[in-house]
Parts: C-alpha cells; sequence; structure tokens
C-alpha cells in the first residue's frame, strides 16, 4: 500500500491518538486501582493503631505493654515509666499533666527518630495512662506498597504504550486502505473519462466549425468539454503525483525552457486581452528534478489564473531566478488581487473568499501546491483587493548542467 506524505502524515496521526488514548486509559485506571489499594491499606493501618492503643490504654501495664508499644503511667507526682528504655523525647508529660487536670482524652502522632508515633492519653481510674504505639512497620509498608505500584505503572505503561501501537495499527490499517482506494477511484475515473471526454470536445469543435447557427451554444459547449477534459486531467496528476514513488520517474528538468514555452504559449490570450506579459530569466538552463508534465501544469495553472484576473492594460510579470540552492518563481499580476486572510486558504479545494465574484480558488490551485509539495517546494501567495497578486514557488535546485554559464538574463514582452 502507498500513500502520499499528506496521506501518511493523517495515517500515523491516528495511529499515535489511539496509542495515546490506549495509555491513558490504561494509565488511568492503575492510577484509580493504586488510590484505592493505597486508601484501603492507610484506613486499615489506622484502624488497627487505634485498637492497639485502646486496648493498651485500658488494659496494658507498665512492665509488659505489646510490641512496639510504651506505655508511662502518672499517679499524683509520681511517673512510672516502666522496665523497658522509651524513646527520645517520651513520654509527653504535658499531655500527661493536662489530662490529670481534667483535659479530655488528648491523642498526637508525632514524626521524630526516623519514624511516626502515635500517642494516646487518657485517664484510668485516678490513674494517667499515655500509650505510645511506634508506626515504623505500617510506614515502611505504605512505602514498599508506594514502590510496587510506580514499578507496575511503569510497566504498565509500557505495555500500554506497546499495545497502543498494535492496537492503532490495526484499527488505523482500514483508513489507510480507504485512502488507498479513494486515490486509486480517481485515477482510475480519470483515465477512463479522459478518452470520451476528448471525443467529445473534438465532435463539439467539428460541429462548431460547420455551424453557421447557434454559434454561441456550440462555442459555449467546447469551451464546457475543454474544461472538463482539464478537471479530468487534474484529478489524474493528483493521483498520479500522490502515488509517491510509484508514481512518474523524476528526472531533470529545464525550468527556464519550460516556463518560456509556457509563457509563448499564453502569449495569444494575454495579447487578446490586451495584457502585457512579461517574462524575466537567465538565459540558461535552470535545473529541477520532477515530473515535467507536472511542472508543466503548475505554470499553466499560475499562468492561467493570473490572466484570468488581470484586467485589459494590466501587465503579468513572470520572474524566475536561482538563490543559492532553489530555484524561484514568481507570477506578479496588476488584477484583481485577494484579501490578505485569504493567502493560505485559497490553495484549499474549491475555497472562494469573501466577495471573489468569478475569482476561481478550484481545484487547479490546490493542484498547484500538490505538484509543488511532491516536488519538496514552497509556495506563497501575497496580494492586496485591487492591487494585484504574486504567486512565488521555490523549488530545490536540481544538478547544474555540464557546460552551462551564466550569459546574462532574457527578458520577453508580449502584449
Amino acid at each position: 500500500m502507498t500513500l502520499d506524505c499528506t496521506e501518511r502524515g493523517i495515517v500515523r496521526r491516528a495511529r499515535l491518538r489511539m496509542g495515546l488514548f490506549v495509555g491513558l486509559a490504561v494509565g488511568a485506571l492503575l492510577g484509580v486501582v493504586g488510590v484505592v489499594a493505597y486508601a484501603g491499606l492507610v484506613r486499615s493501618q489506622d484502624r488497627q493503631i487505634s485498637q492497639e492503643l485502646s486496648w493498651g490504654v485500658s488494659h496494658g501495664v507498665v512492665a509488659g505493654p505489646v510490641g512496639c508499644n510504651w506505655l508511662f503511667r502518672l499517679n499524683a507526682s509520681r511517673l512510672d515509666t516502666g522496665p523497658i528504655p522509651a524513646p527520645a523525647g517520651f513520654p509527653l508529660r504535658p499531655a500527661m499533666e493536662r489530662v490529670a487536670a481534667g483535659a479530655p482524652p488528648v491523642t498526637e502522632t508525632l514524626t521524630a527518630n526516623g519514624t511516626t508515633y502515635h500517642v494516646l492519653t487518657q485517664m484510668r481510674g485516678d490513674t494517667v495512662v499515655q500509650v505510645v504505639f511506634d508506626a515504623r512497620y505500617q510506614v515502611a509498608d505504605r512505602r514498599h506498597l508506594l514502590m510496587a505500584f510506580a514499578v507496575a505503572a511503569l510497566v504498565g505503561l509500557l505495555a500500554a504504550g506497546l499495545t497502543g501501537v498494535v492496537v492503532g495499527h490495526r484499527a488505523v490499517a482500514p483508513l489507510a486502505e480507504a485512502l488507498e482506494r479513494q486515490r486509486r477511484f480517481v485515477a482510475d475515473a480519470s483515465h477512463e473519462l479522459r478518452t470520451p471526454i476528448a471525443q467529445v470536445h473534438t465532435r463539439a469543435q467539428m460541429l462548431a466549425r460547420r455551424a453557421r447557427a447557434d454559434q454561441g451554444d456550440l462555442d459555449r459547449l467546447v469551451g464546457t468539454t475543454r474544461r472538463l477534459g482539464e478537471i479530468v486531467d487534474e484529478l489524474l496528476l493528483s493521483a498520479r503525483l500522490a502515488a509517491g514513488p510509484s508514481g512518474p520517474a523524476r528526472e531533470p528538468v529545464d525550468l527556464t525552457g519550460l516556463v518560456e514555452t509556457t509563457v509563448a504559449t499564453e502569449a495569444d490570450r494575454a495579447a487578446e486581452q490586451d495584457v502585457k506579459l512579461v517574462f524575466e530569466g537567465p538565459d540558461e538552463p535552470l535545473l529541477v528534478t520532477g515530473v515535467e508534465s507536472a511542472l508543466r501544469r503548475m505554470v499553466a495553472e499560475l499562468l492561467s489564473n493570473a490572466l484570468t484576473h488581470t484586467p485589459a492594460g494590466g501587465r503579468i510579470t513572470v520572474t524566475l531566478r536561482q538563490p543559492a540552492d532553489q530555484v524561484e518563481l514568481a507570477v506578479a499580476d496588476t488584477g484583481d488581487g485577494f484579501d490578505p486572510a485569504d493567502g493560505t486558504r485559497l490553495f484549499d479545494r474549491f475555497h472562494r473568499g469573501a466577495g471573489a465574484g468569478e475569482r476561481r480558488f478550484g481545484i487547479g490551485l490546490a493542484l498547484l501546491r500538490e505538484v509543488v509539495t511532491g516536488h519538496g517546494g514552497t509556495i506563497t501567495a501575497d496580494g492586496r483587493p485591487g492591487a494585484g497578486a504574486t504567486f512565488t514557488v521555490r523549488l530545490p535546485a536540481g544538478p547544474s548542467p555540464a557546460g552551462a554559464t551564466r550569459r546574462g538574463l532574457l527578458k520577453r514582452v508580449t502584449g
């Protein structure tokens, strides 16, 4: 399956979006699972710690508290810390004195000595009891869960990325096939229509020459069939260029001779419209690598567009030069011009700017851009309403012809 650059870009973006969506979905799922698991663990540990503290305050003894617990008693002014050494900073004497003075039970959480302590101080009969619980193992469990979740999330995201690529490739395959079929249909339909349209055009011309009556209707029929043939040629050329490497062979093309010939071909039309047509270019070959028929169509479309929108008494200047490693072709006219806002959109198929009137921003200019980009070049359009327009094409320069020397500037004026 062969796709052009634009189509490959569409397919590639679709695959990336599909992979991204799959990755985000899996990542969000892992995040939800991780949050729920962590919250469940924390809640379970907090309940366990609360139970340990409550049991210690009610039933614990100073001489033998359960593991990870320390128990202290304050009876009047006598403080009993028991035989087990207490962590640094304990007991919390101020809390015990407040409870002894009648305050309600006090629950505190402290971080010290590299761990977290939970402390409950309350009365047991006439004695103040304070239980300290070391939560180092619970904190370690939380840390291990977070590390395990981070590793699982990393592995899951990598797996999701690979899955997304595979799913995206398979899911987007029908899109690539549809684009290929669409281009093949255009090429086939254009190819099949060329012969009957050419026959109709030839017969219409013959009728127009023979007939004396209804000459105007026959002339319009000839013009319509000619335009149909041009549209089919444009569609076929577009499909052939989009075929990429499997399309027409690329070879060195003398753009100087091609432009000069095309200008000469349009000379009669320019003279009929009282438009001065000027060609300024080097009197030597300027080579580009490409398809000669496509480049000829590009130059013809530029000139046709300029002649269509240049009134009588106007001027069209065609300039060809080679700055650095590019060949630059500019077609400037003194015609209707266009809104600068349409400078890029006028290359869209069938686009019409506001107040365009008879100005045709149809498939011709869209095909022109396809030809230019298909040859690795760029095209820009500059203009203002009523102040004319300039279309500039820049193509990569091809290999210089052997023995070519610059002999000056060729200037031809027609009209």
